[in-house]
């Protein structure tokens, strides 16, 4: 209603006429219901277990710190895959990265808004996938699968041989690499700490001795800086991949050349 409806002393009550109708009504249709707000996190028509979904993203949005990520640095190295950002990426949603946002939306058929939203993301994640002819064979097999390329700092996850998702990562430094290999997830802890660096490791999913999939609490950027031997994701991305595989078999596959 269009503003409450006030009681004695000048008050506004409805006509008994109206009381009945809305009794009636309601016999009739019975008990009302509320549409609930959308989860924090959930996209415009969607969730993030949708494929190739992220939060909506807009001029004005910053990667502050570890704790504070929206996918500005994202949207960046991802134009820039297209051709589409010829800046250094900064993780901070200005002029220039709202061009190349409507850029995009241009090429792809959709109202330049300027606002990443659920339909850019969509096809901006699946036409910056690089490194496609890599995959190892074993990827596009049935199950689950996450597939990390090292060179190109992204982790593709296929079921049943159709891509999913990908996310962009870091993995081990050049003393400490991510072990190539095929390996399947045998320990899960959504709240892990590193008993030998003593740090958060959030949504850990463990495939290699100590090594495993996990948000991480220290990338920014990444293509700055190296785990030792994990594969880093901004803690969203990990309890996005989190929430698709943790209770599934999952096989990961890491390959390519360290970067």
């Amino acid at each position: 209603m269009n503003g409450p409806w006030r009681g004695a002393g000048g008050s506004r009550v409805p006509a008994l006429g109206v009381v009945a109708a809305l009794v009636l009504t309601l016999a009739v249709l019975g008990p009302l219901t509320v549409t609930p707000a959308p989860a924090a996190g959930a996209t415009a028509g969607g969730t993030l277990r949708d494929p190739f979904s992220r939060e909506i993203v807009r001029r004005g949005d910053v990667d502050a710190d570890p704790y504070h990520i929206e996918h500005v640095y994202e949207v960046q190295y991802r134009l820039k895959r297209v051709g589409l950002f010829d800046a250094v990426p900064n993780g901070q949603f200005g002029p220039i990265t709202e061009a190349g946002v409507k850029k995009f939306q241009k090429r792809i058929g959709v109202r330049p808004t300027g606002i990443a939203n659920r339909p850019t993301w969509r096809r901006l994640i699946k036409q910056s996938v690089r490194g496609r002819g890599a995959v190892p064979p074993g990827c596009t097999t049935s199950g689950w699968h996450a597939c990390y390329d090292r060179w190109w700092h992204q982790v593709n996850l296929y079921h049943d041989g159709k891509l999913l998702n990908s996310w962009l990562v870091r993995g081990g430094g050049s003393s400490t690499p991510t072990r190539t290999g095929t390996f399947r997830v045998y320990y899960r802890d959504i709240d892990h700490v590193s008993s030998a660096f003593h740090t958060p490791m959030p949504y850990a999913q463990f495939f290699s001795g100590g090594q495993a999939l996990h948000g991480s609490r220290l990338m920014m950027d990444p293509y700055v800086g190296h785990s030792h031997g994990c594969v880093n994701f901004w803690t969203e991305d990990a309890r996005q991949l989190w929430a698709l595989t943790s209770h599934k078999r999952l096989r990961v596959h890491v390959y390519g050349q360290w970067s």
